[in-house]
């Protein structure tokens, strides 16, 4: 038997982008334990926006386990908040009623800017950077990267290998400071877990570095610097295996039929990233196009070769703060609309 260390960590009711938090649990196991070994577990939900002092009992319910290599027999418990009961899901519960179809698979291209002493790392004290955005882009050499940028991006991505996380990617962004990382998943839930968790261990990281990391979508506001996005795609089953012209541009009526709902759960401030600049189409337009980075939703060529109108497709604006969840269950919602053929 050994004792493990299990951070559970879950979603605040901060909005309108919800923190993570984590606390530490000591268990005695014979091997590194099941989603099912795992107790629930209470928390003070008044000091997460979650409740109130006097009644301030909420519950964490273990949904998936990952190992934690920064510790020794670490994991990584990802939690939905439920009420004192236990079983009825927290109004902050995001997680509990979206739509999940393991036949849908999503990924998640999550844009970030990496920040010290409150502004981007690598930029001045003062104004902006000599060399104007471009060249930092998938760059390299200290002029461009620096030299702590690296290091925290490539043991966040260990540290997503070794916990099983479906990382698929890093590379540098547009402006200086500015990082990716993409994961994918198959089912809303488990792709939106993942990206959740990846998160947490991104922020953890940069403790040891005294940096943050700022999710905003446009930090360095009106300027044409670059904002921050979170591009999701997305197929199903059918979109994979079938597709078809008709069906695909069905479907793109269904989205342009619900920009509001889309936007609505996409992320906020996305009126300062979506302004039909810096390949964005405008918050109050809806487009779709092959190879277009401008359009809402981008087609790969591969998903028109042939003209079999199969394969994935790419929604580009979702943001660096959107909650995957919500961007994933809405996604569903939309496809759900089109009946196929």
């Amino acid at each position: 038997m050994a004792k493990y260390k299990l951070e559970y960590i879950w979603l605040d009711g901060y909005t309108p982008v919800p923190n993570l938090r984590g606390k530490t649990q000591i268990k005695e196991y014979a091997s590194f334990p099941t989603l099912e070994e795992l107790p629930l577990w209470g928390f003070d939900g008044s000091s997460t926006q979650q409740a109130e002092g006097r009644s301030s009992d909420c519950v964490l319910k273990p949904v998936a386990i990952y190992p934690d290599t920064t510790r020794k027999n670490g994991a990584i418990v990802m939690c939905e908040v439920m009420m004192p009961d236990g079983t009825t899901p927290h109004p902050t519960n995001a997680r509990a009623t979206i739509l999940d179809d393991p036949g849908a698979w999503f990924g998640f291209e999550q844009e970030y800017f990496l920040y010290q002493d409150g502004r981007p790392l690598g930029f001045p004290v003062d104004g902006f950077p000599k060399i104007g955005q471009g060249p930092y882009y998938c760059g390299v050499g200290y002029k461009f990267m620096g030299d702590i940028a690296r290091q925290i991006v490539e043991e966040h991505l260990d540290l997503c290998l070794d916990a099983g996380i479906n990382h698929e990617g890093i590379n540098a962004e547009v402006a200086k400071g500015q990082w990716e990382f993409q994961i994918f998943g198959k089912g809303s839930k488990k792709a939106a877990d993942e990206m959740w968790v990846a998160r947490y261990l991104l922020n953890r990281v940069c403790e040891k570095y005294g940096i943050d990391v700022e999710y905003h979508c446009k930090p360095l506001g009106d300027t044409d610097w670059n904002g921050s996005g979170m591009h999701a795609n997305f197929s199903t089953e059918y979109l994979r295996t079938k597709g078809g012209k008709e069906y695909f541009e069905a479907l793109m009526g269904a989205f342009a039929d619900h920009v509001e709902e889309h936007i609505a759960v996409y992320g906020p401030d996305n009126h300062m990233r979506l302004t039909g600049l810096h390949e964005t189409q405008a918050i109050d337009k809806f487009s779709y196009g092959v190879a277009d980075r401008g359009a809402s939703i981008r087609i790969p060529h591969s998903f028109v070769k042939g003209d079999k109108y199969q394969g994935y497709l790419e929604d580009r604006r979702p943001n660096s703060q959107g909650d995957p969840y919500q961007i994933a269950s809405r996604i569903l919602k939309t496809i759900s609309l089109v009946p196929t053929p």
